[in-house]
């Protein structure tokens, strides 16, 4: 939940130029299988629809204020993206623009944070330089 924090954080901070969403996917460490020992919450295998959306609705609770999405139960969002377990993105005009490493160890807030910052220094200069003669 600690990097879930960071990414409201961040989410928060850059809202006046991305929108943000969750993506609920599959259990990382499910309760009936690889458990962690730090899991705030005992989740079992997804094994239907309902598992899943009753787990994302824990998540809904954490991330008050972001939108949550649940993937499928044939994981499509987490193979199309290559999440397994956890991973970020940025999309513009329908396209990945930025793609972080894999989590955990990939997962970078800062990286997206830098990213972000870039961005909203490209859109100021855009803005300030926009000049019109009529």
């Amino acid at each position: 939940m600690t990097r879930l924090a960071a990414f409201q954080r961040v989410a928060r901070q850059y809202a006046d130029i991305a929108d943000s969403l969750l993506v609920y996917i599959e259990e990382a460490h499910p309760s009936d299988g690889w458990v962690s020992s730090d899991a705030p919450y005992q989740i079992p295998r997804h094994r239907c629809m309902e598992d899943r959306l009753r787990a994302a609705e824990l998540m809904n609770r954490e991330a008050q204020g972001s939108a949550v999405v649940v993937d499928t139960m044939e994981n499509s969002s987490n193979s199309a993206y290559g999440a397994y377990f956890e991973r970020l993105y940025i999309l513009k005009d329908d396209k990945v623009v930025y793609q972080g490493g894999r989590g955990p160890e990939g997962y970078r807030i800062s990286e997206l944070r830098d990213w972000l910052e870039r961005y909203r220094s490209d859109l100021e200069a855009s803005k300030a330089a926009t000049v019109v003669h009529v």
